[in-house]
């Protein structure tokens, strides 16, 4: 196990490409919702950085994963929770690692049960690029590639740190 990114770097790369593509796209008032687990830490910072009010959501996608019926229920599943109605809103939805795109569909048609937002703008604090599905970072803090059998993973809360892991290990 190593630790080669700081954290706070690229908290910072995603906090200025988060402020940009606002400004670019003229959003008014976003929500922020992290998926758990890393996403909800990430999307925690990222919010009191671009200085949204409103709470932030989390999210438990256990039950909309594709893989569901294969891997089972994580004996953690705890509930999604979004303080806010998402209807017709501006959602920054936030990960710790996009790998395939299939985390980031299973947030999304959650995020649909709960109401139709105007727009969803992802953002990644690293993209690994592994795509499955079409599904991409508008923002992401790094974009990386593993070797065969490695691993990426977000640990925390405090202090965030990464740590790249062979797998196995």
């Amino acid at each position: 196990m190593s630790t080669l990114l700081d954290v706070e770097q690229l908290l910072d790369t995603l906090e200025t490409g988060m402020r940009r593509l606002i400004e670019e796209r003229g959003i008014e008032s976003p929500l922020v919702i992290g998926i758990r687990t890393g996403g909800v830490w990430v999307a925690d910072i990222l919010g009191k950085r671009l200085g949204i009010e409103e709470p932030f959501g989390e999210l438990d996608i256990s039950f909309y994963r594709d893989d569901f019926s294969r891997i089972g229920l994580n004996p953690r599943v705890t509930p999604s929770s979004l303080p806010f109605d998402t209807e017709g809103r501006n959602i920054i939805l936030v990960d710790d690692v996009i790998m395939s795109g299939r985390t980031i569909r299973a947030a999304m048609n959650e995020i649909f049960d709960y109401g139709r937002p105007a727009r969803i703008i992802l953002a990644a604090l690293i993209d690994l690029g592994a795509r499955e599905l079409p599904i991409r970072p508008d923002v992401a803090g790094q974009s990386l590639e593993l070797n065969a059998g490695q691993r990426v993973k977000l640990r925390g809360p405090d202090p965030l740190r990464i740590e790249f892991q062979e797998a196995g290990h």
